[in-house]
Order: structure tokens, then C-alpha cells, then sequence
């Protein structure tokens, strides 16, 4: 099988193409990505001179550059995405191109070639926010009701991409996943971003109350969900991906990689919080389990401390990217902090 990954040069999509060279190996990737400020071809050294491994790089959003790469490919995976809220609450149009014009692009060019599979990455984001003292969960009959840019953006690209399904006849799945974390995570998000500033002896900036409630997924536990949906996914259908965690809070998670760094709760600072914040996110994964088989295998607190192992050890890595734009965005965000 040959596929084309969009956004494999990003946090999920990455680690998405290591794990699938290494457990898929007779098969070709192809790496269309733009290589915005989140691309780094870093994180693919290892697998760079693979012979089923190549890399263009591209924008989802031009359609003779995505025709090129779309000859002879028989599935798109499609990660590529402007992902983060609080980016999108400074420039919301970036998220609307990309994530809805993009994608739109991406399902013209599969139709044109008569891709076998199109699987669309999405996020529990699109389902909205649950109060603190429910105990309801997401599921894939929940309405949608997106409460940033960024989740509009990304709902309005599910409704994309089902659409294409029943007009086109294109073979589409989609999954929502829940929260990802792990190596290679641009440290502009929640973990990295508390983890990295502890590391340079920083404060870390907490929203609000610090309350709001997260499920996390490890993101080899997404690669794994993607692969059994491209093995067995049924056509037109989503698939929600969470993780092992019951509901924890964000202050709960910054006080865990604390202690795993052996500092004091001081370190935490708090600031204002982010308009329209989503209070709750908490996901049923159970259809996935009950009808393809799949279930999370990483314990939230065993791969919490790997992954802060891992951006102890990776220290050029992170430093790399925490500079110059990421600066200036960090200081318009969070201040002094």
C-alpha cells in the first residue's frame, strides 16, 4: 500500500510515520507537509533514507501541488492541520484555510484519483464543552457544537469530508481523538509547554483556575487506533480515540510533572484565562473497542514521566524550536510569565 500523510512532518503525524514504517514496512509513505513553524523534519532522521520513506514538501492548500503528490496512492491520512485554540483566537482565518479550504483540496484530488481510503484526523474539540459536575462523556452521536476557531475549523472539515463520502462516493473514515501527548510535541502545547519551562527553570503558565479537565491519549495509542481503522474501519463511519485517564485537570497534570522533576508547586503561575475556554472534554471510546478491537495500552502516569524522560534527553530539540516566532507568540500569550 502506498500512502500519502499530510502534516507528517508535525507531533502526531511523525510519530505517526515512524510507527507505521516500522510495523508496516513493505509499504511507501509519501510526507506532504508545508513545514510551517510546527513542521520539523527533525523528528524523521531516523527513517530519512528509508526506501519506502520520501518527503515533498507542500501546502494542502494548493491543488496542483497536491494532485502531484497524489498519483498512485491508494490512502490519504490526513493530519495536516492548524491545531492550536489559542493561535486560532489571535488569527482565526489561517485555521479556516487550512483546515477547511485544505481539506477540501485534499478530497478533490482523492476523488480525482480514486483513492481506496481517505482517513480524516479530527479532535473531541468539535463536540464542544461538559460541565465539571456531569458525567457525561463525547460520543460519535454527540452534536456537534465547536466553541473556538480552531474547533469550528475542524468541524466544519468533518462535515467536508462525510459529505464527500455520500456525494462522491469517496471511501472516507474519521476519527476524534482526545488530547495527545509524547515526543516530538511542539512546546507550545499544555505538556510540553510545562515540562520545557521547568527544564529552563521558568515559571508555568496555568489558565484561570487551572480546573479544566483534559482525557489524555498517548499519541503511539493514536497511531495504533489509526492503524486498526485503516485495517478495519467500516466505510462512511468515526471512531472516537481517548486514552486510559479518568477526568484530570490541567493543575492535577502540571503538579504530576512537577513532582517527576523533583520542584515546588511555586513554579506554577497563574494567568488570565483564554476566551471561550472548554471547560471539560471526556471521550466514550467504546465503539472502537466493541466493534474494531482496539483499546489504549499506555498508563497516563508510566508515559507522563517517559515522555518528560524524553524531553530531558532531547534538550537541542526543544531548544531549537522554543526561539525566535515562538518567543514572540510566548510573550504575547503569557506575558513575563
Amino acid at each position: 500500500m502506498k500512502l500519502l500523510v499530510t502534516g507528517g512532518a508535525g507531533f502526531i503525524g511523525s510519530n505517526f510515520i515512524l510507527y507505521w514504517i516500522k510495523n508496516h514496512p513493505e509499504d511507501t509513505i509519501v510526507n506532504f507537509d508545508k513545514l510551517t513553524y510546527a513542521g520539523n523534519l527533525e523528528n524523521l532522521k531516523s527513517v530519512e533514507k528509508n526506501k519506502n520513506y520520501s518527503f515533498i514538501q507542500g501546502d494542502i492548500c494548493d491543488p496542483k501541488a497536491v494532485d502531484k503528490a497524489m498519483e498512485n496512492i491508494n490512502a490519504v491520512v490526513h493530519f495536516a492541520a492548524e491545531s492550536h485554540v489559542d493561535r486560532s483566537i489571535i488569527n482565526p482565518s489561517d485555521f479556516v484555510e487550512t483546515n477547511v479550504l485544505g481539506t477540501q483540496v485534499l478530497l478533490d484530488m482523492a476523488v480525482k484519483h480514486k483513492v481506496e481510503k481517505f482517513h480524516h484526523i479530527s479532535t473531541d474539540e468539535v463536540f464542544g464543552s461538559l460541565k465539571l459536575e456531569d458525567t457525561n462523556l463525547f460520543n460519535e452521536r454527540t452534536n456537534y457544537n465547536p466553541r473556538s476557531p480552531y474547533s469550528a475549523s475542524k468541524a466544519g472539515s468533518d462535515h467536508l469530508v462525510r459529505a464527500y463520502n455520500t456525494t462522491y462516493g469517496l471511501p472516507i473514515t474519521i476519527s476524534n481523538s482526545s488530547n495527545n501527548f509524547g515526543p516530538y510535541q511542539f512546546p507550545e502545547k499544555f505538556i510540553p509547554l510545562a515540562i520545557t519551562n521547568i527544564l529552563e527553570n521558568k515559571k508555568i503558565p496555568v489558565y484561570g483556575d487551572g480546573l479544566y479537565v483534559r482525557d489524555w491519549l498517548y499519541v503511539e495509542d493514536h497511531c495504533r487506533a489509526i492503524d486498526t481503522i485503516l485495517q478495519k474501519g467500516k466505510n462512511g463511519e468515526t471512531y472516537c480515540v481517548g486514552g486510559l485517564t479518568e477526568d484530570i485537570n490541567n493543575l492535577e497534570v502540571v503538579k504530576k510533572i512537577l513532582n517527576i522533576l523533583g520542584k515546588h508547586e511555586n513554579m506554577i503561575e497563574y494567568v488570565k484565562d483564554r476566551p471561550g475556554h472548554d471547560r471539560r472534554y471526556s471521550l466514550d471510546w467504546s465503539k472502537i473497542k466493541n466493534e474494531l478491537g482496539w483499546k489504549p495500552m499506555h498508563d497516563f502516569d508510566e508515559w507522563l514521566e517517559k515522555t518528560v524522560d524524553w524531553y530531558k534527553n532531547n534538550q537541542d530539540w526543544w531548544k531549537n524550536v522554543k526561539n525566535g516566532e515562538y518567543k514572540r507568540y510566548y510573550k504575547r500569550q503569557y506575558g513575563s510569565v
